[in-house]
């Protein structure tokens, strides 16, 4: 993931060339000492393709994160601290969501939306917000029935004071370690897109759609879809790692399970 955040970082320094340089003389050449990792049907170099699509591929999976956990957690605290008709209410629509497997209702949002690297990540943010949801929700069950919130409710605080002062903190490890762990498949998600044209659009260095300009040369010429796509697993990989290692932090009783 260091190596990752660089790369996304550096790529004006660490690429060889423009990603969007086209050379036609250059088309689909091997990886060699000149490109590392080959050529594409344009003559572009992959090796600062596969760099900048790790600027765009990093970003856009910390921008579903970010709006799926500001979107689920919210709903999460309502939910879990005043109960009853709201909890039921914000329940069911999460359910609504979640009837639905991720990346259909995430292609769906994105044509409704229309093609668009951004529309992507909104589409599969709105996708993504039922689990920050259910997440919080029981955590706030449990937690407002603590002796420090109803300490807080009798010396009189309010609401709004209960719910940012006292709950919402202690659900930021928890929160913070799913998102660790969904980063990467967020990167996946939005990738997905961009490969059926819903997501990013060329002439953009996107992963995805890197993927899915290079699969009709796959038996032919291997390395154009295949450093994108191992690019997406070492994404992928990483934040799983990266999230299993936040959580062992955070909880340190976890590292004595077998």
């Amino acid at each position: 993931m260091v190596v990752l955040v660089a790369a996304a970082l550096l790529a004006p320094q660490l690429s060889p060339t423009s990603p969007n340089k086209i050379v036609l003389a250059n088309k689909l050449l091997p990886p060699s000492a000149a490109h590392p990792l080959g050529t594409d049907d344009l003559g572009r170099d992959l090796l600062s393709r596969v760099i900048y699509g790790t600027r765009v591929s990093l970003a856009s999976g910390l921008v579903v994160v970010i709006i799926a956990m500001i979107i689920g957690v919210s709903v999460g605290l309502v939910a879990g601290y005043f109960g009853g008709l709201i909890d039921a209410a914000l329940m069911r629509a999460s359910d609504i969501f979640l009837s639905f497997p991720r990346l259909v209702l995430a292609m769906a949002i994105a044509a409704a939306l229309g093609p668009g690297l951004m529309n992507g990540m909104i589409a599969v943010a709105l996708s993504w917000w039922p689990w920050y949801a259910r997440l919080v929700r029981g955590q706030i069950l449990t937690l407002k029935q603590a002796d420090f919130v109803l300490a807080a409710s009798c010396i009189g605080a309010g609401h709004a004071r209960i719910i940012g002062w006292h709950l919402f903190p202690n659900t930021v490890g928890l929160v913070a370690v799913q998102a660790s762990l969904d980063l990467g498949y967020a990167i996946l998600f939005t990738a997905s897109l961009s490969f059926i044209g819903l997501g990013a659009q060329p002439p953009l260095a996107e992963w995805g759609s890197m993927i899915a300009a290079g699969r009709n040369y796959l038996l032919t010429h291997w390395w154009y879809p295949t450093f994108p796509g191992l690019a997406i697993f070492l994404a992928v990989l990483g934040s799983n790692l990266f999230g299993d290692a936040l959580r062992d932090i955070l909880d340190p009783r976890l590292r004595h399970l077998g």
